[in-house]
């Protein structure tokens, strides 16, 4: 017997790789998180852990409290800044939540969600993580193979 490779769904595998990768730095480094968790606005810092056209994986730091808020079907609004003062509104729909314990022994409640693709924000999220997809999928890896020289 003969073992057949799928090619595409091999690519489809490295392209969501490269996203992912892609994704923690950017999170990371260059855009700001937040969720509004109570009813008159304050906002807490988020970790966003993934991001398609459908919704969101994101984590805050676990209590009791938090696992109330976060309800399966219950509302709230990510905030991605993409400057120090601008960001786009993310209304989500909470699906999912788990707790999560990270390499360090903290414990996290991971939240996922849906979209609320009605609202007038969603286009350019969508743009955004069109831009996602795009990347991960044309971009390459630099293995040092060239060198710049400066004259």
């Amino acid at each position: 017997m003969s073992n057949v490779i799928d090619f595409g769904a091999k690519r489809k595998e490295s392209i969501e790789k490269k996203k992912r990768s892609f994704e923690r730095v950017l999170y990371s480094e260059f855009i700001g998180s937040f969720t509004e968790l109570d009813d008159n606005g304050t906002k807490y810092p988020v970790k966003v852990i993934d991001i398609s056209k459908d919704g969101a994986q994101f984590q805050i730091p676990f209590s009791k409290q938090a696992l109330k808020r976060f309800g399966k079907g219950e509302s709230t609004t990510l905030r991605l800044y993409f400057t120090d003062e601008s960001f786009i509104p993310a209304e989500i729909e909470v699906r999912h939540t788990n707790e999560y314990i990270d390499e360090k022994g903290n414990a996290h409640l991971r939240i996922g969600g849906a979209f609320d693709q009605t609202v007038p924000s969603f286009k350019a999220l969508e743009s955004f993580v069109n831009f996602l997809y795009s990347f991960a999928e044309h971009s390459t890896y630099d293995k040092g193979e060239s060198q710049v020289y400066f004259l």
